[in-house]
């Protein structure tokens, strides 16, 4: 097979550090497009990106060449980078260390995005601990729950 074909999906989610609620819905949309173009620029497409104040979901398709830590951390970050430079808060802006990352079939990628797009609806009901957590169960993620969050600290 003269060249490499995929289809690779994956979920990311990560919060800001300590799940401070700094991610303002008056400039969110310009933080998703300006990620949007950094994956662009490292052979990744974003597919959707949404979130709250303190956390944010995106839906990537990534290049096979490119690991996923490296994706990941150029996202947070050149983002980061961008919040600060824009001054969008009144401190220096952080994402937290780490992040999920969970596979995703194409056969799902559309109730994946409408999940996405539903976040402000979906957090009304549920924290973003318990949503965290539900999805290191649902894809059979083991963890030791000492070290699931950072120093506990909600805005």
């Amino acid at each position: 097979m003269p060249s490499t074909h995929h289809g690779l999906l994956i979920h990311v989610v990560f919060s800001t550090k300590q799940r401070f609620k700094l991610l303002s819905p008056v400039w969110r949309t310009d933080l998703h497009s300006y990620i949007g173009g950094i994956a662009s620029e490292h052979r990744a497409t974003l597919l959707r990106a949404g979130g709250v104040e303190d956390h944010i979901h995106l839906l990537l398709k990534v290049h096979p060449s490119k690991a996923i830590a490296d994706t990941v951390k150029l996202l947070k970050g050149n983002s980061s980078k961008w919040i600060n430079s824009h001054q969008m808060v009144p401190a220096k802006f952080e994402w937290q260390r780490g992040y999920g990352a969970f596979s995703v079939s194409e056969s799902m990628s559309e109730s994946v995005k409408r999940y996405i797009e539903n976040q402000e609806e979906h957090h009304r009901r549920q924290t973003f601990q318990d949503e965290y957590l539900a999805f290191r169960k649902k894809h059979h993620v083991k963890f030791d729950p000492r070290y699931v969050f950072d120093d506990e600290h909600v805005a």
